[in-house]
């Protein structure tokens, strides 16, 4: 039984600074940690992925196959952590600590025990699992390997993301900063001693990633001792419909937009399954190349999201959008200077996982190309999203939330493929991204108009 006390004094001085504080400031003081938090979490990705790949092909297409799980696991734990980290900073905004604590158990316990039916579940049906997932009978057994470690840590994997993500929407992300680094680090230690010292191959890459993923959870669960931090008492644990209504509010786009990765990537791995292990190693290479970039934009988003939670709650809604469009213009401009990089160097930065296959490379290197053309709209999509979803626009952040992988990858994917071929594949994801871009236009203007015409 966890009990962790807090103080409303620490709380009151954390309400004062969130909603006075100039947001351009309080923003990048936020993102820091939060960029940091997202970025760990591609390098726990990426690093396997580079590894694994001095196995071989097959491995590195082992490791991609598994990648949907990967991104369940992300879903599920931001679905309760972004579902109550939403409504505990509102509470907070409210000074309403008592129900901030109370979704606090609520949405920790609650991924928990998600965590561990999903697991058992997985386990139960290992490889029928893996050939879902797009795994050839070529890479099956890799496959089983990699997600058997993945499965026991289901629960504790996506308890990490929520308790990170309920310190960040508090603003109190360097505790879960401190958490996911630790993690990293450990991961990154463990991978060779497990995979090349014990000889467990791809086994080995799983196993450290659970293990990093338990110690990067015990930590996050001491994080929230931390001053200002609302209290976890287990015994507050509810199972309430109110609550439960808050979560889906808050989380479901999430839970979509992640939830939708991983859909999209298992048909991209059933896609390229038929021109050859290559090309699924090839697109899982550019995927792990993207998410660093990704997860640098959410991670920016994440820094926006307790301002723009906070200073909503407390009805200042001029901080809201200046906060917002201070989050536009800057992502807009550093994904750009990524974009121009990463068309430049493609093949070198492939080939930094592969360096020994062509085919890999040139496949790689033209898929990455095509994505930087569109990538820096990107940032548009996300901070809209973030802000329409804290601010508890439900329908229209899930409508953006699915709109990327879902209304528009997919689609594209499956009309493209058959004409083009590979040239169809590599193409999809930037023409989802400028679909995306345009349909967020109307809707995030629409949700900056309300607020221009409340009172503040």
């Amino acid at each position: 039984m966890f009990v962790i006390l807090t103080n409303n004094g620490g709380l009151d001085e954390k309400y004062i600074r969130m909603t006075e504080t100039p947001v351009e400031r309080l923003v990048c003081g936020l993102a820091v940690p939060t960029i940091t938090i997202m970025l760990i979490s591609a390098i726990y990705n990426a690093a396997d992925t580079y590894f694994v790949g001095w196995i071989g092909t097959n491995a590195t297409a082992a490791v991609g196959v598994s990648f949907p799980l990967m991104t369940l696991i992300q879903a599920i734990g931001f679905f309760f952590g972004h579902g109550a980290g939403n409504y505990i900073s509102r509470k907070m905004g409210e000074q309403n600590w008592d129900v901030a604590s109370t979704m606090a158990a609520t949405g920790f316990m609650s991924s928990i025990l998600t965590g561990v039916s999903l697991g058992l579940l997985g386990l139960v049906y290992l490889e029928p699992l893996a050939l879902s997932l797009g795994a050839t009978r070529e890479i099956l057994q890799y496959t089983c390997d990699y997600l058997f470690y993945i499965l026991i840590g289901f629960p504790w994997m996506a308890g990490s993301l929520v308790l990170n993500n309920m310190l960040r929407f508090q603003g109190s992300a360097a505790y879960g900063m401190i958490g996911m680094i630790s993690g990293a680090v450990l991961n990154i230690i463990l991978d060779p001693l497990f995979i090349f010292v014990f000889d467990m191959g791809v086994s080995g890459a799983a196993l450290a990633t659970m293990i990093s993923q338990l110690v990067s959870c015990c930590l996050l669960l001491v994080g929230c001792t931390g001053k200002g931090a609302v209290s976890i008492n287990l015994r507050r644990f509810s199972t309430r419909l109110v609550f439960y209504k808050e979560i889906i509010r808050g989380g479901l786009p999430s839970l979509f937009r992640q939830g939708f990765v991983s859909i999209a990537t298992i048909c991209l791995n059933h896609v390229a399954a038929s021109y050859g292990v290559a090309v699924i190693a090839a697109i899982s290479i550019v995927q792990r190349v993207t998410i660093f970039a990704s997860f640098a934009l959410i991670g920016f988003g994440q820094g926006f999201q307790p301002v723009c939670g906070f200073n909503y709650g407390a009805k200042r809604y001029d901080r809201v959008k200046r906060a917002f469009w201070f989050c536009v213009k800057l992502s807009t401009v550093v994904l750009l200077l990524f974009s121009i990089a990463g068309y430049i160097y493609a093949s070198q930065i492939i080939a930094l996982f592969r360096r020994d296959d062509l085919e890999v490379i040139q496949v790689g290197a033209l898929a990455l190309r095509f994505q930087c053309l569109s990538f820096p709209l990107t940032g548009w999509v996300i901070m809209n999203n973030m802000m329409l979803q804290t601010i508890g626009k439900a329908f229209h952040a899930s409508l953006l939330a699915l709109a990327r992988q879902g209304l528009f990858l997919l689609p594209v994917l499956f009309i493209l493929t058959p004409y083009l071929g590979v040239l169809g594949i590599q193409m999809s994801q930037p023409i989802a991204d400028v679909a995306t871009f345009l349909l967020t236009i109307p809707i995030g203007l629409s949700a900056l108009k309300e607020m221009s015409e409340d009172k503040v």
